[in-house]
This record gives structure tokens, C-alpha cells and sequence, in this order.
């Protein structure tokens, strides 16, 4: 069981945004035992994370440790998104935080739990689905683990832009998030035991209850005026912090 009261944040793409949404989210974390019991981070915290045998991206070192230090007051569980799943064994090793980089399956009290951050379900665009084969080929990983650190950090900082989301249109969007709803709701629906089922990717806050106390929540993005998401047996709200 990861706890009762869970606190629900992701898609902060931290990196890739302004310095404002990184101390925000320091703060968020800092604040986040006086909001929940346990921690869910649901994929793209970073705009990239790659993790080497002996190093890590100095741009996420800060986040990286408040969430080490968080983790010795409550659980904390992350999943992988598109862009920062190639979390290795670091996330559990160094810092004893539960890492699922397809997604996650837990309880919430007496309540089951699937989180996963959603790229490659439901993608509107061909890029994506294009992007979301070749990130997950072990050639391609294993290519990249080839180069040395430095290297890889540089040519993901050079190739950011076309790395990140092909999109910012409203209407592409919102049909990314109303399929993405369907999804999650035909899948509570094929799996009965199963009753919270979390989202992200899309960048868009929606909760929905297909079935009494049976619930999808996509927290929103963190970037996006610091959305987050608390969940327990009995119900899931969409916040806003600060």
C-alpha cells in the first residue's frame, strides 16, 4: 500500500521551462506531507532525464534531491513519461522512491491503482506515435548510453525542439484529452478490481467517475499554473497551488 491520502503531480517538464515553475514545484514538494500521506509523480517531471551508470542530468539535481529528502518523510512513487523515462535503477537505488517506466500499479488504501502517464494510447498527431516507438527501442537507449555524458546532454539540448510535443493546437489537444478520457474510462470498465486510474501527457485536468467511487484523474500540467491532483478512497479533487 503506498498510503491514504495521495498527492498527484506531473508533466512540470523542468528544463525546458521557466526558473519561476522549478521554485514553485520546490516549494509544492517541500509543502506536500501537510497535503497527503504519499506522493505520485506521473511522468515528463523533467524535459529530459537519462540516466547513466555515474551520472544524471545537472539540470534536475535540485528536484532530485528535495524528492530524496522527501522521500524520508513519506512514499513516493514516479512513473515514466516521453520524456524522461529512462530513469534506470536510480530512482530506486539512490533514492528509494518506486519507479515504473511503462506505469505503475499500487494501493490507495483499500483501493486499487494504476498510474501511467499515457504518451503512445491515444496520440493525435504522427510524430508522437513516431517518437514514442523509436524512445522505447532498446537499440536506440542503448545507442545513447554509448555516448558519453556530456555529449548526450549536449544533442538533447540541441534537438530539444523537435523532441518535445509537435503541438501547442488548443483543438488537437482537447481531442488528445477527450480520447485519452475514453481510454481510461473503457479500461475501468474492462478491469472491475480496478478503481482510481491515473493519467497525464495530455496536459490537460480532467476527472471523471464512469461508476460510482470508480475514478480517472489527469492532474493537469504542472507548468501550466501549478496544477496537481489529491485522491483517497472516498474521492479525487483537481488544486491549484498557491
Amino acid at each position: 500500500m503506498l498510503g491514504h491520502q495521495l498527492v498527484i503531480v506531473a508533466d512540470a517538464h523542468l528544463g525546458a521551462v521557466p526558473a519561476a515553475i522549478e521554485n514553485a514545484l520546490l516549494e509544492f514538494l517541500h509543502e506536500v506531507p501537510s497535503l497527503g500521506d504519499c506522493l505520485l509523480v506521473n511522468g515528463d517531471l523533467f524535459d529530459f532525464w537519462f540516466s547513466y551508470r555515474r551520472a544524471i542530468p545537472r539540470a534536475g539535481f535540485r528536484v532530485a534531491s528535495a524528492l530524496l529528502e522527501l522521500r524520508r518523510r513519506i512514499p513516493i512513487a514516479m512513473t515514466g513519461g516521453n520524456h524522461d523515462r529512462w530513469g534506470d535503477s536510480f530512482w530506486e537505488r539512490e533514492a528509494n522512491i518506486r519507479f515504473g517506466a511503462e506505469g505503475l500499479r499500487f494501493r490507495l488504501g483499500r483501493r486499487r491503482a494504476f498510474a501511467v502517464h499515457g504518451d503512445g494510447l491515444t496520440e493525435q498527431h504522427w510524430s508522437a506515435r513516431l517518437l514514442y516507438r523509436v524512445t522505447r527501442n532498446p537499440v536506440t537507449i542503448g545507442l545513447f548510453r554509448s555516448i558519453p555524458p556530456d555529449l548526450g546532454f549536449w544533442l538533447v539540448d540541441r534537438m530539444s525542439g523537435r523532441l518535445a510535443d509537435t503541438t501547442r493546437e488548443s483543438a488537437l489537444v482537447d481531442r488528445a484529452s477527450e480520447a485519452q478520457r475514453g481510454w481510461a474510462e473503457d479500461r475501468l470498465r474492462r478491469e472491475p478490481d480496478l478503481d482510481l486510474l491515473v493519467m497525464g501527457h495530455t496536459h490537460r485536468a480532467r476527472m471523471t467517475e464512469p461508476e460510482p467511487g470508480r475514478r480517472y484523474v489527469n492532474p493537469g500540467a504542472w507548468f501550466e499554473g501549478f496544477r496537481y491532483a489529491v485522491a483517497t478512497e472516498q474521492e479525487v479533487s483537481l488544486r491549484q497551488y498557491g
